[in-house]
């Protein structure tokens, strides 16, 4: 040990010596104090020969962890080799350091494997030279660390409970926003997210599309199939809106046969090349019931806004107008809005 760490150790040991004549003690009562305090902690204590390793004063408690007395014992006759080697080297550091040293060790304790905290303490020699004994602390964590698991476990659940209720809570207001039968927004909320986007476009003059679509009258095959053949395509229609539509954008059944398409931060060449993309899968959908494939069609009018309309009615409008000359056509067709043009002043 260097001769600073023999200074701090002996200076130490005179600390508590000069207290204890201090307060009228006499030396030894250090000790009683401490014994009772390890007692009452349910502390684990040992004293050890620092060379050898060897016990030379064990608690009670320390002998029932070992399952034997363990005084003029080493650890290789009551641990496993590898836990041997970690708490050798841990008292080996403990011997050259001037303050306590603690580690963590584990222990198997029969079906429980048991968590200590150990703290190392070199005992001053009397004469000042280099300590032969390491006073050893052992303070068992296995219930609070058992405390510790059950309440982060109990956390964790709490934790997904709330995650879950609050999934639900997205879900269940989702879904108060949404056509059963197709899975697309309902009007209210269409109307909503159109007036936001209007307002965005409008403060930073930027372009966004909005699509009026339309259900084609269906084959007289698919009507001769009902309701239920009625409900298969619209179904399939509103896979197809939900899956040709990005986060940002908004897709809506307004009536029956009638929906509605908003594109965010698109223009009209864009928007249109898009839905004829989407008129063509819808074209071309296999919308299977009884062994029979129903298809169908739709006729879109896209707008775009500023340049075919100047305000929220208007673009309605002229998506609207664009609609009805798409079905003017015969139906599975896409037509754009007319862009105006306002003369210079």
């Amino acid at each position: 040990m260097t001769d600073s760490n023999q200074l701090a150790l002996s200076a130490r040991a005179e600390h508590a010596g000069g207290l204890a004549l201090a307060l009228g003690l006499a030396p030894e009562a250090w000790g009683v104090v401490l014994l009772t305090l390890i007692e009452r902690a349910d502390a684990l204590f040992a004293i050890k020969e620092a060379a050898s390793g060897r016990y030379v004063n064990v608690n009670a408690r320390m002998d029932a962890l070992a399952g034997r007395p363990l005084v003029g014992l080493t650890d290789d006759d009551w641990v496993p080799p590898d836990l041997v080697t970690a708490l050798r080297t841990a008292d080996q550091s403990a011997m050259v350091q001037t303050v306590p040293q603690v580690s963590e060790h584990r222990i198997d304790d029969g079906d429980v494997k048991r968590e200590y905290s150990v703290t190392r303490l070199p005992l001053a020699a009397r004469d000042g030279g280099t300590p032969r004994f390491l006073a050893v602390l052992w303070l068992d964590l296995t219930s609070q660390r058992q405390q510790e698991s059950q309440l982060q476990l109990a956390l964790s659940q709490l934790e997904a409970q709330q995650q879950a209720a609050e999934a639900q809570r997205r879900e269940a207001q989702d879904q108060s926003l949404r056509d059963r039968a197709t899975g697309l927004y309902q009007r209210g909320h269409f109307d909503d997210q159109l007036r936001r986007e209007v307002d965005l476009s409008s403060r930073e003059h930027r372009e966004f599309a909005m699509v009026s679509v339309a259900l084609d009258p269906l084959s007289e095959d698919a009507l001769a199939l009902g309701s239920e053949a009625r409900l298969r395509v619209l179904e399939a229609l509103g896979r197809l809106l939900r899956s040709n539509t990005r986060a940002m954008d908004a897709s809506c059944r307004l009536s029956e046969d009638r929906f509605a398409v908003l594109l965010s931060g698109v223009g009209l060449a864009t928007a249109h090349s898009r839905m004829e993309g989407l008129r063509r899968q819808c074209a071309t959908q296999i919308v299977m019931l009884n062994g029979h494939d129903l298809g169908f069609t739709v006729s879109m009018g896209v707008a775009s806004f500023p340049h075919t309309a100047h305000s929220q009615d208007e673009l309605l409008s002229a998506a609207d107008a664009a609609l009805l000359e798409a079905q003017r056509r015969g139906g599975n067709h896409v037509t754009l809005a007319s862009i105006r043009f306002e003369p210079k002043g």
